[in-house]
């Protein structure tokens, strides 16, 4: 493979090549850091990206214009000398560089650096991905933790999804990842569902703060007779609504979670985690009393004002349970917590920052990840979703009319932090507009010309990428490989930014520009046999990544469609 090298300073205060690393874009990128480095410093914010216009190169790096201040040079000298030692270090592997504008540094890659790359890639096969992160954490995330009382709506779709998928990102990135779904079995509101069970088993109106729906009256039909004490009820009811939530999650390819954690366990044992949480808040001095009520003195970290954790009655406040649950995740090992929460909680963040910081916890250590409102378009009209009032589209529902794959895409394509309007009518054309359709169609094109070419073929070419190297490449193909080679990184950045929209848009580029190299390029067939060799190792490439991109999104890769 081509060298991509790390530099050394030669006699006359250049820069030379003697190290080199493999062709990929991760190497292309240590290689400008290696250059920069030798030429000054390794600044901040350097940057190696595709350039907006195919005709300013493959890749465009600002290492230049953050160097030049401390050379105490202009950009634009500092981006040729730049040029001219990766040219040195890259050979037969940089077709040129170009210096452009104030000083950015444009790269033009040759056909055997990107045939080279193919091969990278291919070699890597099915571990094709992010490096290992450097400091592997155990990271525990908590996500969906629906409240006990009624179904899975969509917004708790969006919240499994997107914590599905999160965690899918984090264990490539090489973590250690652990699912937790907390459940709130403990309170008013289990009594208050109870209450509105017992009333309808009785023939009598719902309690005006109770719930209704057509579910709280199969949940009275299903436990007709069982209890005439409304907590006890209640309870009854929490065990068929998580059972039930079960089955969506796993009906949703959510992954199974490793602990269900309950809140009613918080009180167990002596001293039970939430007494065991108040002694150390109270040991360091956080806590007072006033009005007959336990204070927290969150405003010492940030919150605008302090937080009841026991009223004047003796009942713990919803805040004081999540702080111990917080906390004996904390005893159990986990240096970084993850939760996602619903659009509602967005003013618990600073308070909870805040009682984790008392106990002794490091703020950045717990991230508090706040989703946004879906809005499910039917027939151009937003569909209300009041949990109370019965008045809300089910997971199971939005299942049964888009399918799995349709769901999570959609709910997976936008940034957590914005509002998804899923249209119902999008979500199930089959068309190009629809993009989930037509990322899973290109899998199942690929599939089809793999399939035409045979397995013997297939395995003849993917056995010839050494030669490689010597093809010249057509410009879809060029495009296709760079796309190809971005995967890892795009991961990555994904895994870190906890976006796993970057993943949709990702598999969506790759998909277009596959179907560009397909209309442009003639696959099974194409001379001479070098061409076909590497047009169907393209396609395996190109399959396996649009497969390996749908799993992290918790969507299937059809082989036929």
């Amino acid at each position: 493979m081509p060298s991509v090298p790390t530099l050394e300073s030669n006699a006359s205060g250049g820069a030379r090549a003697p190290a080199a690393a493999e062709a990929s874009l991760e190497g292309l990128r240590t290689a400008v850091r290696a250059v920069a480095s030798q030429l000054g410093a390794t600044p901040d914010g350097l940057t190696l990206q595709r350039p907006p216009r195919r005709e300013l190169g493959d890749y465009s790096t600002n290492a230049a214009l953050l160097l030049a201040p401390a050379l105490g040079e202009q950009p634009r000298a500092v981006a040729q000398r730049l040029g001219e030692a990766l040219a040195t270090g890259l050979g037969a592997g940089l077709d040129r560089f170009e210096v452009a504008g104030p000083g950015f540094l444009n790269l033009f890659l040759a056909d055997r650096w990107l045939a080279e790359a193919l091969g990278g890639v291919l070699a890597a096969g099915r571990r094709f991905g992010p490096r290992v992160a450097e400091t592997p954490q155990r990271i525990l995330i908590e996500f969906v933790s629906a409240n006990p009382t009624g179904p899975m709506h969509v917004g708790h779709a969006r919240n499994a999804a997107y914590g599905d998928s999160l965690a899918r990102l984090l264990t490539i990135a090489g973590h250690d990842v652990a699912r937790e779904f907390y459940v709130n079995d403990a309170g008013s509101q289990v009594r208050k569902l109870g209450a509105s069970i017992l009333a309808l088993a009785r023939g009598e109106e719902v309690p005006q703060d109770g719930y209704r729906g057509a579910y709280v009256e199969e949940l009275a039909t299903a436990l007709k007779a069982r209890s005439e004490d409304p907590a006890e009820l209640g309870r009854a009811a929490v065990s068929l609504v998580v059972a039930a939530t079960q089955r969506s999650l796993q009906a949703f390819a959510v992954a199974e979670f490793d602990r269900w954690a309950y809140e009613s366990a918080l009180y167990e044992g002596n001293p039970s985690p939430i007494d065991h949480t108040l002694e150390l808040l109270e040991r360091g001095g956080h806590t007072y009393r006033s009005e007959g009520a336990l204070w927290l003195r969150t405003s010492a970290f940030g919150d605008d004002k302090d937080r009841v954790l026991v009223r004047s009655n003796g009942e713990h406040t919803y805040f004081a349970t999540d702080i111990a649950y917080h906390q004996q995740r904390r005893e159990r090992g986990y240096g970084r917590q993850i939760d996602v929460w619903g659009a509602d909680h967005h003013g618990h963040v600073t308070r909870m920052k805040a009682a984790y910081e008392a106990l002794g916890g490091e703020s950045g250590e717990l991230e508090l990840l706040t989703m946004q409102l879906v809005h499910l378009m039917r027939g151009g009209e937003r569909a209300q979703m009041s949990k109370r009032a019965g008045e809300f589209v089910t997971l199971d529902d939005l299942l049964a009319e888009i399918g799995v794959d349709a769901a999570r895409w959609y709910l997976l394509a936008r940034s957590h932090d914005t509002t998804v309007d899923l249209d119902l009518d999008l979500a199930r054309e089959q068309s190009n507009e629809n993009p989930v359709y037509y990322v899973q169609y290109a899998h199942a094109r690929i599939a089809s010309i793999l399939a035409k070419a045979g397995e013997d073929r297939v395995a003849a070419a993917l056995a010839a990428r050494e030669g490689f190297a010597d093809a010249s490449l057509h410009l879809a193909e060029r495009e296709l490989i760079e796309w190809l080679i971005a995967f890892p990184a795009e991961v990555a950045d994904a895994a870190a930014r906890r976006a796993p929209h970057r993943v949709a848009a990702y598999a969506l580029e790759l998909a277009q520009s596959f179907t560009a190299f397909y209309r442009d390029c003639h696959v099974v067939g194409a001379e001479p046999e070098l061409v076909e060799s590497l047009r169907i190792a393209l396609c395996v490439a190109s399959m396996r990544t649009i497969a390996r991109s749908l799993d992290l999104l918790g969507v299937s890769a059809p082989q036929e469609m």
